[in-house]
């Protein structure tokens, strides 16, 4: 039940930090960067899902 919830946790903090960077922080000098590590969250919150479902985690 935990990774399921860290999932979620996962996938609400990727999706709040791109819609920052598509919104009130799109002209931050380094917006590629903040996108680059919501990708990547999205990214390991994948990983988790994928081990969860085939019995690993």
């Amino acid at each position: 039940m935990a990774l399921w919830l860290l999932f979620g946790v996962i996938l609400l903090s990727a999706t709040g930090i791109l819609a920052l960077t598509f919104g009130p922080l799109r002209v931050a000098a380094n917006v590629r960067t903040i996108r680059i590590i919501a990708y990547v969250q999205y990214v390991c919150a994948l990983l988790l899902l994928g081990a969860r479902l085939s019995g690993k985690a």
